[in-house]
C-alpha cells in the first residue's frame, strides 16, 4: 500500500506533469546564446615543425604525460586498438567539435561518449549555429531551458530511438542528418552516423533541460540511453591494449566507465593493459579515482584548459601518426 502522502501512479485523477499553470516555452530564436560557431578551433592540418617543438616539451609530469599519450594513442590505432573519448558537455561549450570530428574523420577516435547537456549543445550548434543560453539572466523569470525547438528535437529524437531501437546518440545524429539542419558540419553524433562510430549519450534523469518538457517520454529516453549504455560496454570489453580518455566529465561518465569496466571484467573481457588519460580543468575525484587510477594498469592526468591542451593534443596526433606513415586523410 503506497504511504497516503504519495499520489497513487494508477489513479487517472491524479496531478499529472502539467498539472497547475501551462509552462511557458518560448521559440530558440528568441534566446541570446553565448557560444557562436564563429568562434570554434579551426581544423589545421599536420603544421610544419609542430612536431619538433612538442618533442622539446620538457619529459616531466604534464608534457611528459602528454606526449606519452599521444604516442599510445597512434599505436593503438596503428594495432587497430580501441580509442575512446568520453566527454563533458563543456568541451563542446568551447568550440572544439571541430577537432573531435577531424579526429574521428582520421580515425584517430573509435567512440565517442558524453552526457545529455553535450547532446543538447552539438544539436543547437547543429540547428542554428550557435548554443549555450545565458542562466544567470533566465533563471529568475524562469524561462531558463524552455526552447521550444531544443526540447521537440531531443525528445522527438529519443522517441524515435524506442520505436527504431537506437541509441540515443545515434537516433539524434540521424535527425539531424535527415532533417539537413544547416551546421550539421559541426554536429559529432551527425558525423558519428556518417562514418558508423559509435556515439553514446549516457542520461542522467534531471540534469538536463529537456527534461522539463511535460510532453517527454520518459519511457522512450530511458530505453534509449540504456541501449547506449550496452553499446559503450561493448566498447569497453574490447579495450585491452587500447586507449580512453576522459575529458571534462567530473561525475557522469567516470561512474559510467567504472560500471562498464567491472561489466567488461565480469564476462571475462578486459583485463587492465590499457592506458587511460584524465582531461581536466581541476583534479576532481570520481575523474580521477574511477578513470585513472582503478581500472588500468597505466593512467595520467593532465591539468589544462580544454581550449588550449585539446588543439595541442589534436595536432600532436596528426604530426605523430604522419610521421610514423600512418596518418590517414579525413574521409
Amino acid at each position: 500500500m503506497l504511504p497516503q502522502s504519495m499520489p497513487d501512479p494508477t489513479d487517472e485523477s491524479a496531478p499529472s506533469p502539467g498539472a497547475g499553470r501551462p509552462l511557458r516555452i518560448r521559440p530558440l530564436a528568441e534566446r541570446k546564446n553565448l557560444v557562436h560557431k564563429e568562434d570554434f578551433a579551426k581544423v589545421l592540418p599536420p603544421v610544419g615543425g609542430f612536431l619538433s617543438w612538442f618533442e622539446a616539451l620538457p619529459d616531466i609530469y604534464g608534457s611528459k604525460s602528454l606526449k606519452h599519450v599521444v604516442g599510445e594513442i597512434v599505436t593503438a590505432r596503428q594495432h587497430g586498438r580501441q580509442v575512446g573519448v568520453q566527454l563533458g558537455a563543456h568541451v563542446l561549450k568551447v568550440g572544439l567539435s571541430p577537432l573531435v570530428i577531424d579526429l574521428m574523420r582520421r580515425g584517430l577516435i573509435t567512440h565517442v561518449a558524453t552526457n545529455g547537456a553535450s547532446a543538447i549543445h552539438d544539436w543547437e550548434t547543429a540547428y542554428q549555429g550557435a548554443t549555450s543560453e545565458d542562466v544567470a539572466a533566465n533563471l529568475p523569470d524562469g524561462s531558463f531551458g524552455f526552447w521550444r525547438e531544443t526540447l521537440t528535437a531531443l525528445n522527438g529524437a529519443a522517441k524515435r530511438a524506442h520505436e527504431r531501437g537506437e541509441g540515443l546518440g545515434e537516433a539524434i545524429g540521424r535527425t539531424i542528418l535527415e532533417e539537413e539542419l544547416p551546421h550539421r558540419e559541426l554536429s559529432v553524433f551527425a558525423e558519428a552516423v556518417r562514418l558508423g562510430i559509435p556515439a553514446t549519450v549516457h542520461v542522467a534523469f534531471g540534469c538536463d533541460i529537456t527534461h522539463m518538457d511535460p510532453d517527454l517520454d520518459g519511457a522512450a529516453l530511458g530505453a534509449a540511453t540504456q541501449t547506449d549504455f550496452w553499446r559503450f560496454c561493448e566498447t569497453v570489453g574490447q579495450l585491452d591494449q587500447g586507449v580512453w580518455l576522459n575529458v571534462g566529465s567530473a561525475v557522469i561518465m567516470p561512474e559510467v566507465f567504472l560500471k562498464a569496466v567491472s561489466i567488461a571484467r565480469n564476462k571475462g573481457q578486459l583485463g587492465d593493459d590499457f592506458l587511460t588519460c584524465n582531461f581536466d580543468m581541476l583534479s576532481q575525484y570520481r575523474a580521477v579515482t574511477n578513470v585513472v587510477q582503478r581500472p588500468p594498469k597505466q593512467g595520467r592526468s593532465i591539468l589544462a584548459m580544454h581550449e588550449i591542451v585539446l588543439p595541442l593534443l589534436h595536432q600532436a596526433l596528426l604530426c605523430t601518426a604522419e610521421a610514423r606513415g600512418c596518418l590517414r586523410e579525413a574521409r
